[in-house]
């Protein structure tokens, strides 16, 4: 089904509206006449959770386009292990201690710098792989997940258990404590990184046709995988390192969009993407503050609901193919 370009400015208008209500229900609901203070620490939130959606849903759009599989997101390759790893490794050398005591910038930075580095070459060897085999792609992403969480177990087991306690909080995703000078920081990177994706969507609608019309229409295939493939990692990296991993994010808001917006137009799916990162986002937080009375976290709900979407993806996909 083809959507006219007013019926896709009307769906992106609903789903900006919707954005905005959440957040304004999130911020306002429940203050008890303390607005300024719940204003302060929920905004806090919301402009994290407005980063997240951004980054998350400018990366897996973009990565999907590359790899061209639906399936596909730079968490279910196993960054969310290497985000682990990258912690444990810190908390071991430097202490649990003083990695929470000082917070430092340098810290956040270098968990960037390593996330984006080593997700770039993860993706680049995955890529050099057969594109159009899922269950490869997703084996060699589990095989290194398995080896990052093998080696983060191994040293988690030599560490002191107080520090192996502290180091339990940075390995969940959370929006509660978040440091407001990493913050600023975060939005300038992701502000950029996305700028950069979004002024490369017509490039990516072509890619959309596949690698060798790609490069019959005159894109310099390798230069722009290798640019792209760094914009990922690093909104990735920048996202993980900000809130934690969130598992799932990335797969339902990339596929979600797919199917309320079809069309090849990046920009319209990128839109898309991150206003649906907030509507989950926001609507998650909201759930888990005010019904479950923070007993469970939004990385919960988001792999339970994550999951059941992926389980109802494949088979749907299967079905599809018969």
């Amino acid at each position: 089904m083809k959507f006219s370009r007013p019926k896709k400015a009307l769906l992106l208008v609903v789903l900006t509206i919707i954005a905005l209500l959440l957040c304004g229900l999130y911020l306002t609901y429940n203050t008890y006449g303390n607005f300024q203070f719940a204003w302060m620490l929920r905004g806090k939130k919301v402009a994290a959770f407005l980063l997240v959606a951004l980054a998350t849903g400018m990366a897996t759009i973009s990565f999907q386009t590359l790899t061209q599989n639906q399936f596909l997101t730079p968490n279910i390759l196993g960054l969310d292990s290497l985000y682990v790893l990258i912690q444990t490794l810190l908390f071991f050398i430097v202490g649990g201690v003083n990695m929470l005591s000082q917070e430092q910038t340098s810290t956040f930075l270098i968990s960037i710098l390593l996330m984006a580095l080593l997700s770039l070459l993860l993706a680049k060897v995955l890529l050099k792989r057969q594109q159009n085999d899922l269950f490869i792609l997703l084996m060699l992403g589990m095989i290194l997940g398995t080896l990052f969480s093998s080696t983060s177990n191994f040293l988690q087991v030599m560490m002191d258990p107080n520090e192996y306690d502290l180091l339990q909080g940075r390995l969940f995703a959370s929006f509660g404590n978040i440091n407001t000078t990493h913050l600023g920081l975060a939005a300038v990177i992701i502000l950029l990184g996305s700028f950069s994706l979004f002024a490369a969507n017509h490039y990516l609608d072509v890619l959309h046709l596949g690698s060798d019309q790609a490069t019959n229409l005159g894109i310099s295939l390798n230069r722009f995988q290798i640019m792209v493939l760094f914009l990922v990692s690093l909104l990735t990296g920048t996202a993980t390192a900000l809130v934690g991993p969130i598992t799932f994010l990335g797969f339902i808001v990339a596929n979600i969009s797919y199917q309320l917006m079809p069309t090849y137009r990046h920009s319209y799916l990128f839109l898309t993407a991150v206003l649906l990162g907030i509507i989950f986002l926001v609507g998650s937080q909201f759930l888990v503050e005010q019904v479950f009375h923070l007993k469970t976290t939004v990385s919960v709900v988001t792999q339970f609901v994550g999951g059941l979407y992926f389980i109802w993806k494949i088979i749907y996909e299967r079905r599809q193919q018969r």
